[in-house]
């Protein structure tokens, strides 16, 4: 560590990731969550996870952060805000509009945060020398036990990391190094009594306190999930089109929110409420233009339109079945499935009278 002190090497560091924009920072060991492989293997054998065979794959790795890189010494953990303007739970209520998670309004956060890290790495290694790797969601790293023994905040009852100065809108990244750096204290829980995540789901996702059900989630419902999603968990979809953001915005602690400073958060204007007649039309060449440096052109245009007809046909909306009719045809069955759901909600749905 050339001929500086580890304690002045970190305080310099944390100097230097406040001043690049990071809200949070606290650093761990590699070997600081013995307990997340127990944790994980659990998760795994409810078949909690669902499609998502990445989580199974490379499990040694993603459970033992020492096996993922074992000349790793430290794990810095960083803390980047998206914290929206308002609560965005408003456009629940608009049915004739889309409702997208925060986080993915706008630009992609894995290149935002990614930038960042690596500046911060190279601002370290020529510091104070030394070797790093910087992970940012796509990797196998459990970021969320690893920001909690850095004593960035806790896992709260929804299972997102909470902080008590920063609420729970920020994203995570890692940088680990082959430099050893002093420890911080592992985050203490301070949900307490509070129930109001688990009970706003939507779809009942929380089996218990502390424990996620990603069959049931609507956000891996409408990322992740491939295919029709189950015709049971539809109705309780409702607008969400991309994501689902109800048991973050509950949460008390968001009083205490850090604004998100990086204008790559910032809401694009025509995704804080699009209108779904105009989504559901998208082409893949439209969608590709419209999602181009969005988190949102990952899961493709068949799977979004596909959650748009489940929003459709939620909406009650009559005026909407040409735009679901149009769709009756498409390639994707999916998408062709998704209409013929809609299509039957529209003509069940009794048109609103105006009448007093």
């Amino acid at each position: 560590m050339d001929d500086q002190a580890p304690t002045e090497v970190r305080s310099a560091l944390e100097a230097e990731a406040r001043a690049q924009g990071f809200a949070g920072f606290g650093i761990c060991a590699p070997d600081a969550i013995p307990q997340a492989m127990t944790r994980l293997e659990t998760f795994l054998e409810k078949d909690r996870h669902g499609q998502m065979g990445w989580m199974e794959n490379r499990k040694s790795w993603r459970g033992d952060p020492t096996a993922l890189w074992p000349e790793a010494r430290s794990v810095i953990m960083l803390a980047e805000p998206y914290t929206p303007e308002t609560d965005p739970m408003w456009l629940l209520d608009k049915a004739d509009r889309g409702y997208i998670s925060v986080y993915a309004r706008n630009r992609d956060y894995h290149d935002l945060v990614k930038k960042r890290l690596k500046r911060l790495g190279r601002w370290l290694i020529e510091t104070a020398g030394g070797e790093i790797k910087v992970f940012v969601d796509t990797a196998p790293v459990m970021e969320k036990p690893l920001a909690e023994a850095a004593g960035l905040g806790w896992q709260g009852k929804h299972t997102n990391l909470l902080s008590r100065d920063l609420g729970n809108w920020f994203f995570l990244g890692a940088v680990f190094t082959t430099l050893d750096l002093p420890r911080d204290t592992p985050g203490a829980d301070h949900c307490g009594n509070c129930r109001a995540c688990l009970d706003i789901c939507p779809t009942n996702a929380f089996p218990a306190p502390y424990q996620l059900d990603a069959n049931l989630c609507i956000s891996y419902l409408t990322i992740e999930h491939k295919g029709p999603v189950p015709v049971e968990l539809r109705r309780a979809m409702g607008n969400r089109i991309y994501g689902c953001d109800d048991c973050l915005a509950v949460c008390p602690w968001n009083k205490f929110a850090a604004a998100a400073s990086e204008a790559g958060y910032w809401a694009r204007i025509e995704l804080k409420c699009p209108k779904l007649c105009h989504l559901v039309a998208l082409t893949d060449a439209e969608f590709r233009d419209v999602f181009s440096g969005s988190p949102i052109k990952r899961i493709g245009r068949d799977r979004f339109v596909r959650n748009v007809l489940y929003a459709i046909g939620n909406s009650g909306d009559r005026s909407l079945v040409p735009s679901v009719r149009d769709r009756l045809d498409d390639t994707d069955d999916a998408v062709r499935d998704a209409a013929r759901w809609a299509l039957g909600q529209l003509n069940a749905a009794r048109p609103v009278s105006s009448d007093p």
